[in-house]
């Protein structure tokens, strides 16, 4: 049996995936505000860093993989703390796991995204570069023009931010090259107690009704919970830097045209040189299951960019 950490325990998704990991005899370990063996605000650093280091106390210095769930919806006046959980509560928790995640021979990571990456219109390119580059003051100033709509814009940039995070981190050499599998999962029109809470505002509560899901009605925390048991399984060994969308169709609804798509002219250049730069070396050398080798880019790195060469 595996320990697991995972963040936002006390209810919806994430209290819905710690009930089925420990039904299955796994060793949970939760965090949240309260009703939780780790209580902390993830809204703060102090928080995040007393978090990442209890929960690694009560796990033994042992973690078999963690699942990212803690977060806050697009309520107008919370833009900070939106940006603090949704974003820096992942990342900083994650940072501060690796080392420990690395001890192991295979380690699977969970971020809940959500499909708001790619369904909210106009989310500004600079929103989401403030928070890949840690500008607090840019995350904020980016938003203002939006007024009361800025709230839903902090909260698509976050996720998408977070995703953009996971995908360029999941494949270097820290992580996949230390046999730690690490995507994310989208999740729709979710039917947990933040989804209620927005469905009670009478502001939000229309916006939310006329939602189109192609499937019908709302999700339900199981059914995330379930697809997250199996992305923390052995079963999904060879998954790294992906992001499964579970909405009951929205995101193919809007976006059905937009991807696949061939690599873009402007990037081939981009695109070759990652694919010569790469190698496969034995585990004995680098890793479990082979791993790839990098050199960051430091031209991209001034970009923000994670790149190899």
């Amino acid at each position: 049996m595996s320990t697991y950490a995972i963040t936002g325990s006390a209810s919806g998704m994430g209290l819905a995936t710690a009930n089925l990991l420990r039904e299955q005899g796994h060793t949970v370990i939760g965090i949240d505000l309260r009703d939780a063996d780790v209580v902390a605000d993830l809204s703060t650093p102090e928080g995040r860093a007393f978090a990442a280091e209890e929960t690694l106390r009560l796990a033994g210095g042992t973690l078999d993989g963690a699942v990212l769930a803690a977060g806050l919806g697009p309520v107008h006046g919370r833009e900070r703390l939106i940006a603090e959980v949704n974003y820096f509560g992942v990342v900083d928790l994650l940072t501060a796991w690796q080392p420990t995640f690395a001890k192991n021979d295979a380690t699977h990571v969970v971020i809940v995204s959500s499909n708001s990456t790619t369904t909210v219109p106009a989310v500004p390119k600079a929103t989401v570069k403030a928070f890949l580059r840690a500008n607090r003051p840019r995350i904020y100033s980016s938003v203002r023009v939006f007024g009361k709509n800025g709230a839903a814009m902090v909260y698509a940039g976050s996720k998408i931010a977070v995703t953009r995070w996971m995908r360029r981190t999941a494949v270097t050499a820290d992580w996949a090259g230390q046999g730690i599998r690490m995507n994310a999962i989208a999740p729709g029109a979710i039917l947990t107690p933040l989804l209620q809470q927005q469905l009670d505002d009478p502001e939000l509560a229309g916006a939310i009704e006329s939602f189109p899901v192609p499937i019908g009605g709302f999700g339900d925390p199981q059914d995330i919970a379930k697809v997250i048991e199996f992305m923390l399984s052995p079963a999904a060994r060879f998954m790294v830097g992906a992001t499964v969308f579970v909405d009951g169709g929205t995101d193919a609804l809007y976006r059905s045209d937009d991807w696949p798509v061939a690599v873009p002219l402007r990037k081939i250049s981009r695109y070759l040189k990652v694919t010569k730069a790469f190698k496969m070396i034995l585990p004995a050398a680098g890793g479990p299951g082979g791993c790839p080798l990098y050199k960051p880019d430091p031209a991209d790195k001034k970009r923000g960019k994670i790149s190899v060469g």
